[in-house]
């Protein structure tokens, strides 16, 4: 019996689920080279890779990870994570993944991958937006976003929320020690933890506080 309940308890630690990770000190973040850390995996779902995910807006940013937006003046209405770049499934993205798991009858994939990089500056973020595409195939994430920012080491987070799979990278300059916003990747990692799972993706987000990743502007209300 004793021998039985050892080999239960070695199976629960290998197959611990990704959400299962407490949230550490940036002295702690495991940062690599951007050609050695992971990218995003597909398993033998080869098609996903032609779907696309397009860049966030900031206020869409907000609303998938239920972040209430900050109406601070003494901050200039400035929006939080103001150095992060989300990428999210396009329409066409959602529509192929209910397609492609009718088609195969339940076999293929409905998950869908969700990108969060949260570089060390704004500075360093507004840069390479610029020269990261607005739209790109999940296909060519590794290659053209992880692998193509040289001279960048990233730390890699990722959370499986039903239908949703969010990998968070941390990045930094090489040779940087610590991380400067790491107040925002804590904070960014953590609601991803408290988020509940996203249930299919016509709904996208069915959950209370998560209705929809399309933002759209709030009704005027006068005061």
């Amino acid at each position: 019996m004793e021998e039985k309940e050892k080999k239960k308890k070695n199976k629960k630690q290998k197959h611990q689920h990704p959400n299962d990770q407490t949230i550490k000190p940036a002295s702690d973040f495991s940062f690599k080279p951007s050609s050695e850390v992971k990218g995003l995996r597909f398993g033998g779902q080869f098609v996903v890779k032609s779907f696309t995910i397009r860049r966030a807006r900031p206020l869409e940013l907000l609303k998938l990870l239920s972040f209430p937006p900050t109406n601070n003046k003494s901050n200039g209405n400035k929006l939080p994570f103001p150095s992060t770049t989300a990428f999210l499934p396009t329409n066409f993205t959602i529509l192929a993944h209910h397609a492609w798991h009718t088609l195969t009858l339940g076999l293929g994939t409905k998950k869908s991958k969700v990108l969060l990089f949260v570089f060390e500056s704004e500075t360093m973020k507004q840069a390479v937006d610029r020269i990261w595409l607005p739209e790109i195939p999940l296909g060519e994430v590794n290659k053209k976003l992880i692998r193509g920012l040289s001279g960048c080491e990233m730390a890699r987070f990722k959370f499986r929320k039903g239908c949703i799979t969010f990998y968070v990278y941390a990045v930094r300059r090489v040779g940087n020690i610590g991380f400067s916003c790491a107040d925002d990747l804590r904070t960014i990692l953590q609601s991803v933890v408290n988020l509940n799972d996203f249930l299919d993706h016509t709904a996208m987000l069915a959950m209370p506080n998560q209705r929809s990743i399309n933002y759209s502007h709030p009704v005027a209300m006068v005061h």
